[in-house]
């Protein structure tokens, strides 16, 4: 396996201290030495830190991108939005670190916060073209956006027995209001 890009080990960089230490923590001279480039080889990819937390939206967002290609190629589209709207810790972690980021003023792009809109935006438009009743795709929108925000936060699950009769009463709703 090719080993990452000075721009990808500069990402990976910001994203893990994101996730251990918080935003305050990062600099660029932080993120560079994570890294393990000089500061000019950081501010050859990213000149200021909004860059950084700019490009690291992007990235975020090319991922969900796939995700979005997945799901329209899937089975059930409600199934795997409820799903993927309970991130692994680790994803959880990066998306809760960014969404703090994009909270201050100071660092985050308007490119960065129109970025992470459309994340939840597109998935309600997905939604929407596959459960033929409106009112059931944002039951099932509002629901996947609880559970995801949930466990970014950090907040106490449900039991998993309990979140898969949530799932399949949800599938089988959009079921209904599309038959």
């Amino acid at each position: 396996m090719p080993r990452p890009s000075s721009r990808d080990r500069i990402l990976d960089a910001l994203e893990s201290i994101l996730v251990d230490t918080g935003l305050h923590a990062v600099t660029l001279e932080s993120v560079a030495e994570k890294a393990g480039v000089s500061k000019g080889g950081l501010l050859y990819h990213f000149p200021t830190k909004e860059a950084l937390i700019t490009s690291l939206a992007r990235r975020l967002a090319e991922v969900v991108e796939a995700e979005f290609e997945q799901a329209v190629r899937s089975d059930d589209v409600v199934d795997f939005f409820l799903r993927t709207s309970v991130p692994s810790s680790d994803d959880g972690a990066v998306y809760w670190s960014l969404l703090a980021a994009l909270r201050s003023n100071d660092v985050a792009s308007e490119e960065a916060r129109r970025l992470v809109m459309y994340c939840f935006v597109r998935w309600a438009e997905i939604l929407r073209a596959h459960v033929a009743d409106p009112v059931t795709a944002e039951i099932i929108r509002l629901v996947g956006d609880g559970l995801y925000l949930s466990a970014l936060s950090g907040l106490p699950m449900p039991d998993p027995a309990l979140l898969d009769e949530v799932r399949h009463r949800l599938t089988r709703e959009a079921g209904a209001a599309t038959g």
